[in-house]
């Protein structure tokens, strides 16, 4: 293929009656029902149009709850049997068709865990619900389907099918894997059934699943593809395997059109990370499902989860590991992906963190707000352009995070752009980062955005502290002041001792810590350092006034790091209270007694404070004064970028 390095990505292939464009898909993404009204805002098709803009052949929507009574999970589920549904999913198929990718509708069922509050805000049960068997759950007793249930959810399968094509989706994917109904009466965990619906054999536990799509195929007709997405395995003690994913694959091939592979089961926490990915994880952890399984079938098999890697993803479709390679935070990071790809600029591809900031947001505030993309959950404003800026002249102060895309969206505007940062390289706090294994893509994104700044008008001022004086010499319009924060040193006896490091300068300082280590603070700065720490042989301990360990607001991350605590064997001693630091540990009270802790490099990890006496400093230095970032109150990356972008984005109005 003449100009393309990936032939195999960009092989089209056909489903059903259906050419895809390309093999790359993007995967279901939720968008919550923000209103409260049970419809999807205007937001909802931009949102999904935005990744058919960027080039996947494939966009798969929100969980379609095909009953709104029985099957619905919580508040924030869109349910295809709401009243004029239609409306709403029709703009958001029509608006994903209009660039070129097939639409896809995801069909929903959460059995046991309907009518309850998420899992992750504590749930609780609000009203009744089904599964394969009676079981208690979270407080309530779950109902075992009847006969009559069955047939009422297959039907609501179809007719969510039905009406997906109505709509103008060209697709369907049932959700049939990561502890959803489907997935429960798969299971032989959850399904215990003896009659002909489950038990032991595969068959009956493959029943109600192919009863769902054989009744789909009669609602849509021949030719519509059908996807199934499935887990190839459960990838815990006691789930089934991949030899059970085969088998469930093999009864399901001659009634779908693609089979979906993915892993895992969220609703059980010890592989949350599997089924969603952590930043701990290996690209393409979950490959291996599908391409199991497609040493089995002939329908065409898809793959998912931590697929970023070009080479990778090329590999496993030249391979025959799998035909598509489907992508989900991937999209949000970079919707763009697939363009730059093809056209030869993948150099400037924004690779996902696997931070889960996206999944955390949406559940939390029904936006997916990116860490390095500030447009995502933004669609519907970045959608249309914005009058044209009145050319100011601005000066950045801080070459972070924040002030690097401050300064680059200013240049995009047509700004004149000074980027002013007083050490010698840009990237601020993180870049101490750099050698970490599980930040790699953090500082590949600090590289780009480095090299963006480069390649743009915008003049960098290098070991340069912005000062009221300097400011002075430049005379600029505006002012940005994205200064940060710094480590907080808390006031203990002994801090200063020289085998003390803030936990900044003990990520560049490896060579010099020794090989007991003791972190103040249970942080995700604190407890992130400490894996990084045994990665490098050190033996480490961290003590945390608290019980427990602050996740940040990102509570999902959470749930990665706290298996990467286990399987690294990283010691953390809660409600412990740091009373001295001494040459040969910190004498601590824990319970109520003094414990010495045996250490010979203490570390401490206990927040961030704003540098607001430099920043406020310049506020009257220029007609307009803007703080984003840190320099406000100590934030994670994802407020960080948003302020800086839409900050600068709105300079130059007048």
């Amino acid at each position: 293929m003449k100009n393309c390095k990936y032939p195999n990505l960009f092989t089209p292939i056909v489903l059903g009656n259906t050419l895809f464009r390309n093999r790359i898909f993007a995967s279901p993404t939720g968008y919550q029902n923000l209103n409260g009204d049970g419809y999807l805002n205007e937001g909802a098709a931009a949102y999904y149009e935005r990744k058919a803009r960027g080039g996947a052949a494939s966009v798969t929507s929100f969980e379609g709850i095909v009953d709104g009574e029985l099957g619905r999970g919580g508040a924030t589920h869109i349910c295809l049997d709401t009243p004029n549904i239609s409306n709403n999913l029709s703009r958001l198929a029509y608006g994903v068709k209009t660039y070129g990718a097939v639409a896809s509708l995801e069909l929903q069922h959460t059995g046991m865990f309907a009518n309850r509050d998420l899992s992750f805000f504590g749930a609780s049960s609000k009203g009744i619900a089904y599964g394969p068997v009676e079981c208690e759950l979270a407080g309530r007793t779950i109902q075992a389907m009847d006969e009559e249930i069955i047939e009422r959810t297959i039907r609501k399968f179809a007719q969510g099918a039905g009406l997906a094509k109505r709509c103008g989706f060209g697709m369907v994917t049932v959700h049939a894997g990561h502890g959803w109904l489907l997935h429960q009466f798969l299971s032989p965990i959850t399904n215990t059934r003896t009659d002909k619906w489950g038990g032991k054999d595969v068959e009956n536990r493959s029943r109600l699943i192919i009863a769902v799509c054989d009744a789909i195929r009669k609602e849509v007709g021949p030719g519509f593809p059908i996807e199934i997405r499935l887990s190839g395995s459960e990838c815990y003690d006691g789930g089934f395997g991949i030899e059970d994913g085969i088998a469930i694959a093999k009864q399901l091939e001659n009634h779908v059109d693609l089979l979906h592979i993915s892993a895992g089961n969220h609703e059980v926490e010890e592989v949350f990370a599997i089924t969603h990915p952590s930043m701990f994880t290996a690209d393409g952890c979950n490959v291996q499902y599908a391409a199991e399984i497609k040493k089995h079938v002939k329908t065409p098999v898809a793959t998912v989860g931590a697929l970023d890697d070009p080479e990778l993803m090329e590999e496993i479709i030249r391979s025959g590991q799998a035909d598509v390679v489907e992508m989900a935070r991937g999209l949000l990071c970079d919707p763009d992906f697939p363009n730059k790809l093809r056209s030869g600029n993948e150099d400037k591809i924004i690779k996902c963190l696997r931070c889960l900031s996206c999944f955390s947001s949406e559940l939390a505030n029904g936006e997916p707000y990116c860490a390095l993309n500030p447009e995502t959950g933004r669609e519907l404003e970045m959608k249309f352009a914005i009058p044209t800026a009145v050319k100011k002249k601005v000066l950045v102060a801080g070459g972070g995070i924040g002030g690097m895309q401050a300064a680059l969206t200013c240049a995009d505007r047509g700004h004149e752009v000074i980027l002013a940062e007083k050490s010698d390289r840009l990237g601020g706090v993180l870049r101490c980062e750099e050698a970490v294994a599980f930040k790699k893509n953090l500082d590949a994104y600090l590289n780009q955005q480095q090299q963006l700044i480069q390649d743009a008008n915008i003049e960098v001022l290098l070991n340069t502290a912005v000062t009221p004086a300097m400011a002075e010499t430049i005379e600029p319009d505006i002012i940005i002041a994205a200064l940060g924060a710094e480590p907080v040193k808390p006031p203990i006896p002994g801090i200063n001792h020289k085998h003390v490091f803030c936990a900044q300068d003990a990520y560049t300082a490896i060579d010099s810590i020794g090989e007991q280590t003791v972190i103040i603070g249970a942080g995700l700065v604190g407890v992130e350092l400490g894996l990084h720490l045994i990665a490098n042989g050190k033996k480490v301990k961290i003590v945390e006034l608290s019980d427990h360990v602050n996740d940040g607001g990102n509570f999902l991350h959470m749930l990665g790091l706290k298996f990467e605590i286990i399987k690294r064997d990283l010691e953390i001693q809660f409600n412990t209270r740091v009373k001295e630091i001494r040459e040969n540990g910190v004498l601590c009270e824990i319970d109520g007694a003094d414990q010495l802790l045996a250490a010979d490099t203490v570390i401490y990890a206990v927040g961030q404070k704003p540098r607001r006496d430099d920043a406020l400093a310049l506020n009257f230095c220029a007609p307009e004064f803007y703080l984003v970032g840190d320099v406000i109150a100590p934030r994670d990356i994802t407020s960080a970028n948003a302020e800086a972008f839409m900050t600068a984005r709105n300079i130059g109005r007048f």
